[in-house]
């Protein structure tokens, strides 16, 4: 076995260090994303967003890139510490987020908030000022959660779907600019080919998810997993039939909401009610 290598000329940062280091390692074998992703039995977009440093990725491909390359666990000593390196965030979050990175679809329900992937950085902001961040850690998970919404965006980006209640876009930020802001962002990021969003009136009455926050993961090994999610925790459920229970009352529901066209008007409606109601 080959001995552990010393990397030298690489960045200082760790998580980009772990991603140079992947890249590098797969063009000298002459790899596409690809033929890697055959070869380790894989998805290749995984191996797409470690390289440009959109996810990490877990500790079993990690292990596996490792065994590929003949390494004595080198990949994995700079993952651990690139994963060291990430902003304090509780564990079942943080699953949570590299669940979200390798993705390849992800649909969710959100019930009185708007979905971290669409917000502006003043809304998330003000949502995490009404928590327990401050100072520099303020700063730092806002600036996780704006990293994540890249998810959306590229060449590999996630197919994205997101029922709003009508409760989300009837709950404005205190400065009516910000919520201008916010309302374009979503008119902005519907444009987007891969990102589909419906409104679920208030008209529709209630339903099978009416205190549910809820999204769902598609991974790369074509597993879904939930995620069940309130104000002051999140659940991971990954057995089929919860799974299955869940998505038959997303069904439901969205065969409820407003159509992508429809919702997008409402959008509008909400939009032009705000900029009326500035002050002067």
């Amino acid at each position: 076995m080959p001995p552990r290598r010393v990397i030298t000329g690489r960045s200082q940062d760790p998580r980009k260090r772990f991603a140079e280091e992947l890249h590098k390692l797969r063009l000298a074998r002459r790899l596409s994303c690809r033929a890697l992703g055959a070869a380790v039995g894989w998805d290749p977009t995984l191996f797409s967003k470690m390289e440009r440093g959109k996810t990490l990725g877990g500790p079993e491909v990690v292990k596996a890139l490792d065994t590929f390359y003949q390494l004595p666990e080198m990949l994995l000593a700079l993952w651990e510490v690139a994963v060291g390196d990430r902003p304090p965030t509780r564990m079942e979050y943080r699953q949570y987020f590299d669940l979200e990175a390798e993705a390849v679809s992800i649909w969710e329900y959100a019930v009185c908030l708007l979905p971290g992937l669409l917000q502006t950085e003043r809304y998330a902001r003000r949502l995490m000022e009404q928590g327990s961040h401050e100072g520099e850690e303020l700063e730092r998970q806002i600036k996780l959660r704006l990293e994540r919404q890249e998810v959306l965006k590229g060449a590999d980006a996630v197919t994205f779907r997101a029922i709003l209640s009508e409760t989300v876009l009837r709950t404005p930020l205190p400065d009516p600019t910000h919520w201008q802001e916010q309302l374009e962002h979503l008119l902005t990021v519907s444009d987007q080919r891969n990102v589909t969003l419906q409104v679920l009136p208030h008209s529709a009455g209630p339903h099978a998810l009416n205190s549910t926050n809820v999204t769902f993961l598609r991974l790369t090994d074509a597993r879904v997993v939930a995620w069940v999610e309130t104000g002051f925790s999140g659940t991971q459920i990954d057995a089929s039939a919860d799974v299955e229970h869940l998505q038959a009352r997303y069904d439901d529901v969205r065969d409820l909401a407003l159509s992508p066209a429809e919702s997008r008007r409402f959008i509008m409606r909400m939009l032009e009610k705000a900029q009326r109601e500035q002050p002067a």
